[in-house]
């Protein structure tokens, strides 16, 4: 049972998810923001390609890795002093970033970040439910939490060009502290404290066998693709493997799993699940990889970068914020394979991207697929909730909002190694990643085509794999899916 402390009149409710919503944003934005930031920071610290790819997803990997986790512990101790403290250790994280000097600073920066992020998503949507006892208000701020995050996703490269035209790359870090330290202000105030005496327990076996296997694993695909293919990935590797298939058993015997494996029955809740997943694996690998090409490859300044940016940033929060009436219009399920098959056609329009042109490639690609990812951002949780019993709702969230954070993570790592193999196989190894070799004293000019051509060739190798995934899903959504979703 929920216990909100003392309800809350309708006005300090409405200012206690602005609240939250300036957490929100942050936390999306911090999955993006370096997507254009990416070269500077490489510029300046001279990361590994191996370094580079911790440097962009660690945050998330933390974030995916710890939320259904850190949902049970706010149920239990307090989602208010919860999100108090993750917001304190999000600050301070995001201040050690901004000043950090060696790749591996920054890296475990990034990672403190993570820690603090997987706080504030799951507690701060219980404590806006609690603000709202009315369900249909409860619905409204519902939606503008869903809004607010896609918002962040789509903002977070085009605010990180406009502060880099100005600024050195740490600014991207350092606007967090000042909204943090406002919330933390601001969060006694307006907030109230929500638990759950029900709640389950943290099975930290569970817990470590889940970090460790999509750690190990994902390492072990980015070193081979950076470094080629040896035994310590293949041991790395199977032990990651291992790692998981013991976590899933384990979910399967115990009382109180991390994952209720029994949810995936329903083809609806999974089709959902895979939406969630799939759509950020494709976003984040996309949106960190148009970034480089945009400054690495054409040569734009990074402001124009990320004006280029902005169309589809536009398109995705709008698309989010009117997804309700689409779905009212053509139903949830057509809403569902539109989803996947303007994700998959807009990807796919990044094959016509070339070494010299491919800026209106990339603004139609970003436009198409955002309509899309507005779509998912917003049905997900909806679909997901919708599809199981009422008494695990709960569960059936903190899965959907860990699906979005893990495949943000993923996409970066998987896909992203998937680029590095090409520019390793095609490039004239001078260095691991593009703006390495660009940066090499006496570059050759053919050498440095030779370098830009293999970072389009990963790019289009990327773009092609996450089309056909995503427009097979629209397919298997088509057919496997009821004609009428439960609402």
């Amino acid at each position: 049972m929920i216990d909100a402390i003392a309800l809350p009149s309708r006005r300090s409710s409405w200012l206690g998810l602005l609240t939250v919503l300036s957490l929100v944003l942050l936390v999306a934005m911090d999955g993006s923001v370096l997507y254009l930031a990416i070269p500077r920071v490489t510029a300046a610290l001279k990361p590994t390609a191996d370094q580079t790819l911790w440097i962009l997803d660690i945050y998330g990997f933390l974030v995916s890795a710890l939320l259904i986790a850190f949902g049970t512990i706010g149920d239990r101790h307090g989602r208010l002093k919860l999100i108090m403290i993750g917001a304190s250790v999000f600050g301070l994280g995001s201040l050690g970033a901004a000043f950090s000097e060696t790749p591996a600073a920054l890296i475990a920066c990034r990672a403190l970040m993570g820690l603090g992020g997987a706080t504030l998503l799951p507690s701060g949507l219980a404590i806006v439910s609690a603000l709202f006892p009315d369900p249909r208000e409860r619905a409204q701020a519902i939606g503008l939490f869903a809004a607010t995050f896609a918002a962040g996703f789509a903002i977070g490269p085009v605010l990180g060009g406009l502060l880099l035209q100005s600024f050195a790359w740490g600014v991207v870090f350092l606007i967090n502290v000042p909204v943090v330290v406002v919330f933390l202000v601001a969060a006694p105030v307006f907030l109230r404290e929500v638990r759950d005496a029900g709640s389950g327990r943290i099975d930290l076996a569970s817990l470590l066998l889940s970090f460790l296997g999509l750690l190990l694993t994902v390492w072990s695909v980015k070193t081979a693709a950076a470094d080629g293919f040896g035994s310590r990935q293949a041991l790395v590797g199977g032990l990651g493997l291992g790692a998981l298939a013991l976590f899933i058993d384990r979910q399967r015997r115990i009382d109180d799993p991390l994952l209720d494996l029994n949810l995936f029955r329903d083809p609806v809740f999974t089709i959902a699940i895979l939406t969630g997943l799939l759509s950020l694996v494709v976003w984040s690998a996309t949106g960190s990889l148009s970034g480089i090409y945009l400054q690495a490859v054409l040569d734009h300044p990074v402001l124009a970068a990320a004006l280029l940016t902005l169309p589809g940033a536009i398109t995705l929060t709008v698309t989010c914020i009117g997804t309700s009436r689409i779905v009212e219009r053509v139903g949830r399920k057509a809403a569902l394979v539109a989803t996947h098959a303007l994700i998959g056609t807009g990807v796919l329009l990044l094959l016509l991207t070339t070494v010299e042109t491919g800026g209106p490639a990339l603004i139609a690609s970003t436009i198409v697929a955002g309509l899309g990812y507005g779509l998912s951002f917003s049905l997900v949780a909806e679909i997901a909730v919708s599809a199981v019993p009422a008494e695990r709702a709960g569960a059936a969230g903190s899965i959907a909002e860990t699906s979005n954070e893990l495949g943000n993570a993923l996409g970066i790592s998987l896909l992203g190694s998937v680029s590095a193999l090409c520019f390793r196989l095609f490039g004239p190894g001078l260095a691991g990643t593009l703006n390495e070799t660009l940066a090499h004293p006496g570059l050759p000019p053919e050498a440095a085509l030779q370098a830009k051509q293999a970072f389009v060739t990963g790019l289009h190798a990327v773009a092609g794999l996450a089309g056909a995934s995503t427009l097979l899903v629209a397919v298997a959504a088509g057919l496997w899916l009821p004609r009428k979703l439960p609402t």
